[in-house]
C-alpha cells in the first residue's frame, strides 16, 4: 500500500523454505500513488514434512527518489506439507459418477450395503448418506442407520517399512511416498466400504501405531500421523515392526506391508515375519519393481561391462523371484508392480478379497 502522492517502485523477496521450488525468487513491482497492488508467486514442495516461512524483505525508493529504503516485515510462520490427496478427491468424484474404472479400478460389490441385516442404529457423521434408514427415522424422529454384518468383522493395516530400501526414489519421486499415498487410498476406499483401518511405521524401531478403528476421522488421523514420516538411513527391523504389531493387533485382519527386498540373504527376516503373520492374519506384501533393473536385463550387451551390469540384474531379478515364491508358499500374498502403478494394484487387491471373503 502507497500512502504517498508519487507512485513508488519496488522490490520484494518472500524468504520462503528453500526446499521449495518458486517461480519467482524476486517480485518487483509498482504502487501507483495512494493505491495498493497485489503481487504473487508461487511455490511447489517436494517433500512432506514440517516447514518455516521466514520475513519479507522489501526494498523500494523514497518518495523523491534519491535513495533507496529498506524494509523487513514479520511473515515467519510454520507450514505443514501433506501427502498427496488428489487421488482420494478423483476416486470420491469417479465413485459419485460410476467411472472408478477410469482408475483402473474392477468393478466390485460394495460390502456393507448389500450383506446381511445386523441392526439399526443411530447415524454418525462417518456414515454414507445411504445408509439411513428414512421409515426408522421417522419412526423415532432422529437419523437412523443400517448396519450390516460384514461391517464389524473387517480390519485393513497398512504397514510402512521407513527403512533406507524405502529412500531411493523412482523418478522423482521416492519410494516411501509411493507406499504412502497408495496405504492412504487403500485405507480411505477401506473406510467407505465400513472396514477398520489402521497403520504401522517403522525402521530400526517402531515409529507410529495407529489401532484399527472405523469412520473417516480416522483416515485424517491417519493423514495427520503420515504427514512428516520421513525414511531412515537405517535397516528395517521386522522383528521389531512386525513384532510389535503381532502383539498390538490380536484380531485377524488384512495387514499390508510396504517394503522392497535387494538380495535372498538380506531377505530372511522379511520372509520369516511375515510367514508368522500368515498363521493368524491374511499378510500382504507390497513392492515395487525397478524399472532400471528390469531394463538392463531385458537390454542386448554392448560391451563387457553391459553383460556385467545384465548379469548382476538378472541375479537380482532371480532372487526376486525367489523370495516371492517362497512367500506364496508360506500363505502370504504378494504385489510386485510398477510404482505410478501402486495405488490401483494394492486396492484392487483389496477389492478381490473382499469379494472372496477370504479376510
Amino acid at each position: 500500500e502507497n500512502a504517498s502522492p508519487r507512485a513508488v517502485r519496488f522490490k520484494l523477496r518472500d524468504e520462503y523454505p528453500y526446499q521449495f521450488r518458486a517461480d519467482q525468487d524476486l517480485l518487483d513491482g509498482r504502487i501507483p500513488a495512494l493505491d495498493s497492488v497485489e503481487t504473487r508467486y508461487h511455490v511447489t514442495p517436494v517433500q512432506r514434512g514440517d516447514y518455516q516461512w521466514s520475513d519479507t524483505n522489501l526494498r523500494y525508493r523514497s518518495t523523491l527518489g534519491t535513495f533507496l529504503r529498506q524494509a523487513r516485515y514479520p511473515t515467519a510462520d510454520a507450514v505443514r506439507v501433506y501427502p498427496n490427496v488428489l487421488d482420494v478427491r478423483k476416486y470420491d468424484l469417479l465413485a459419485r459418477k460410476g467411472l472408478l474404472t477410469e482408475l483402473g479400478l474392477r468393478n466390485a460389490k460394495v460390502f456393507g450395503s448389500g450383506s446381511e441385516f445386523e441392526r439399526l442404529r443411530d447415524y454418525t457423521p462417518d456414515d454414507e448418506f445411504r445408509r439411513i434408514n428414512w421409515r426408522a427415522t421417522a419412526r423415532r424422529n432422529k437419523l437412523t442407520a443400517i448396519e450390516y454384518e460384514t461391517e464389524r468383522s473387517q480390519h485393513v493395516v497398512c504397514v510402512l517399512d521407513t527403512g533406507r530400501l524405502m529412500r531411493p526414489p523412482i523418478g522423482d519421486i521416492q519410494k516411501l511416498d509411493y507406499a504412502i499415498n497408495a496405504a492412504l487410498l487403500t485405507s480411505y476406499v477401506a473406510t467407505l466400504r465400513g472396514d477398520q483401518i489402521g497403520m504401522l511405521t517403522f525402521a530400526d524401531d517402531v515409529g507410529v501405531y495407529l489401532a484399527p478403528h472405523k469412520g473417516r476421522s480416522q483416515f485424517y488421523t491417519m493423514l495427520e500421523l503420515l504427514y512428516n514420516i520421513q525414511s531412515q538411513p537405517v535397516e528395517a527391523d521386522y522383528s521389531r515392526g512386525l513384532g510389535y504389531l503381532s502383539v498390538k493387533n490380536k484380531r485377524r485382519s488384512l495387514i499390508v506391508v510396504f517394503s522392497d527386498l535387494v538380495t535372498l540373504d538380506a531377505a530372511q527376516p522379511l520372509i520369516a515375519y511375515m510367514a508368522r503373520l500368515a498363521q493368524h492374519h491374511l499378510p500382504l506384501l507390497v513392492i515395487m519393481n525397478d524399472p532400471n533393473i528390469t531394463r538392463i536385463a531385458a537390454q542386448q550387451p554392448g560391451s563387457s561391462i553391459d553383460a556385467y551390469q545384465r548379469a548382476v540384474a538378472e541375479q537380482l531379478l532371480d532372487e526376486r523371484r525367489i523370495i516371492l515364491d517362497t512367500l506364496n508358499r508360506a500363505g502370504v500374498l504378494t504385489l510386485d508392480v510398477p510404482a505410478d502403478k501402486l495405488s490401483v494394484a494394492v486396492i484392487n487387491k483389496y477389492l478381490e478379497l473382499k469379494t472372496r471373503g477370504v479376510l
